[in-house]
């Protein structure tokens, strides 16, 4: 039997990890102070600099509103904005009327399985599995699936060692070949044997109370037929990138998803941490899985693609905020666009799929919330190409007018975010809401107007490993005592519980 193996070479004294640790987070607490401080500069120049060219301003809108495309462009502009603050004042409204669904006791909780996918995660699937098994789910209700999709490192070893560890509290199984993500739900959905099936990505962590609290809603309420985790950044403090992503999952989750979950219908439960009810993923199944698009069979978009069927079906879909998972995200800004692609061909798909029932009589009860956040996806859709395309006229045109007003609409709407996770979370962390609006508007711009000209692409394209990477799961040739990792690892596990105890 193949042993999980490290080069000796590679080894590095505990002393002197923990001096590149504290060199690392040095560096990046500086970055940090220097990234704040820039943004508000450039922020307060912006607005600054609006005030102080406002009768060249004025020039310029006299000069486009006495021409019939001014005109045409100033309605549109005062249209959209007004469709969007109405919009937000009505999600607002539903997320001042969103309670959380308390748990169930023991007794009450039905069978349960969890199920995770695993493709190239190496010691991170161990951790998910070590932190579901420490969940305070009863052990007997409690089934753990974990599935190998044809990894190409050792993700394979580290899920034996979970196992040896864990015993017959997880049962794991390794596909031949790698077939997808869905590939691996579909293989763990029918070995299933819970009434409620809880899928958790292999490189999330699961605070203790988030299976029992995933699982409630379905005791509750019958007409539940999905449940969404509320995701945060378990990287957050590695590296820049996540650590501005952290503010926009928190506001994407417990303010989007907690508005849409009061009309039952969250759009998409997402991967790292999602719920349905058995009876519910039976009846799509098979349409699941053999989902195409333009003719080719759907590889990514499966948490949205499930969230539609289920819906379709009439069932509500739900969020709970009290149920945490942690996971990682891209710490580069390849790899961040990349996943950011794939999650917008989902959107572009899921939204045509979704809008041919959405419309018609697909449950009982009032529906018109539904259609409400369907039509605003598809009016970021169809804007996508007009803005960018304006957006290249007023760099060429009026290249000040454009950075000055970007950066204003950035002050004010980047503030609702902040101010949100000031009140629910960190002061000092909500700042992140305006260097990371900068980020997006320009960097990540073209990433809508792209991923719907490449709607028909399936490629996962954050997963297989490069060759260089290849090459050095193939250089480990030598024994490395696991356990003593995995001490570290358990110990990470348990600070999550500590560091994240305001939420």
């Amino acid at each position: 039997m193949k042993e999980l193996t490290f080069s000796k070479s590679s080894e590095t004294p505990i002393s002197a990890n923990k001096y590149f640790d504290r060199l690392k987070k040095n560096i990046i607490d500086s970055s940090s102070f220097f990234i704040l401080t820039g943004t508000f500069l450039l922020m307060f120049g912006a607005v600054s600099l609006f005030f102080f060219l406002q009768p060249y301003f004025e020039e310029i809108y006299l000069e486009r509103i006495n021409s019939f495309g001014g005109v045409a462009l100033m309605i549109t502009g005062i249209s959209l904005l007004f469709l969007k603050v109405s919009f937000l004042i009505y999600i607002l409204f539903l997320y001042l009327r969103y309670k959380v669904i308390k748990p169930v006791s023991d007794k009450e909780l039905p069978l349960c399985t969890v199920i995770v996918p695993a493709y190239n995660e190496g010691e991170l699937v161990y951790n998910t599995l070590i932190s579901l098994a420490e969940s305070d789910y009863p052990e007997e209700k409690l089934q753990l699936i974990s599935i190998d999709d044809g990894s190409q490192d050792d993700t394979w070893l580290w899920m034996k060692k979970a196992k040896e560890k864990l015993g017959d509290r997880v049962s794991i199984y390794q596909q031949p070949k790698n077939k997808g993500k869905r590939h691996a739900l579909y293989r763990g959905f029918n070995l299933a044997t819970g009434e409620v099936f809880i899928t958790v990505d292999s490189d999330s962590i699961v605070k203790k109370d988030t299976l029992r609290n995933m699982a409630s809603p379905f005791v509750i309420n019958k007409k539940c037929g999905a449940v969404a985790g509320n995701v945060r950044v378990l990287n957050r403090k590695k590296a820049l990138i996540p650590r501005m992503l952290n503010v926009s999952f928190a506001f994407s989750f417990e303010f989007i998803r907690s508005a849409q979950s009061r009309l039952g219908s969250v759009l998409c439960t997402p991967g790292a941490l999602s719920a349905y009810r058995k009876d519910a993923v039976f009846n799509c199944r098979e349409e699941w899985i053999n989902q195409t698009f333009m003719g080719q069979v759907s590889k990514i978009g499966e948490d949205r693609a499930m969230t539609n069927m289920i819906l379709k079906q009439g069932y509500k879909v739900f969020f709970q905020r009290n149920a945490y998972v942690y996971t990682n995200i891209p710490e580069r800004y390849k790899n961040l666009y990349k996943m950011f692609i794939r999650w917008e061909r989902s959107n572009v798909r899921e939204n045509i799929a979704m809008s041919k029932f959405a419309f018609g009589n697909f449950r009982n009860g009032a529906k018109n919330g539904t259609r409400i956040l369907l039509l605003n996806q598809w009016l970021k859709m169809i804007m996508a190409y007009p803005a960018i395309l304006l957006m290249f006229f007023f760099i060429c045109t009026y290249p000040i007018l454009f950075l000055s007003s970007t950066l204003v609409s950035i002050l004010v709407f980047s503030s609702m975010q902040a101010l949100f996770y000031a009140k629910k979370h960190s002061v000092t962390e909500s700042l992140w809401a305006y260097p990371y609006s900068i980020f997006y508007a320009f960097t990540l711009f073209w990433i809508t107007p792209y991923a719907i000209a490449t709607a028909g692409r399936s490629g996962w394209l954050t997963r297989d490993l490069s060759k260089k990477q290849l090459r050095e799961q193939q250089l480990i040739t030598t024994t490395v005592s696991v356990p003593s990792r995995s001490i570290n690892n358990r110990i990470g596990i348990c600070q999550i519980q500590s560091s994240y105890s305001e939420n």
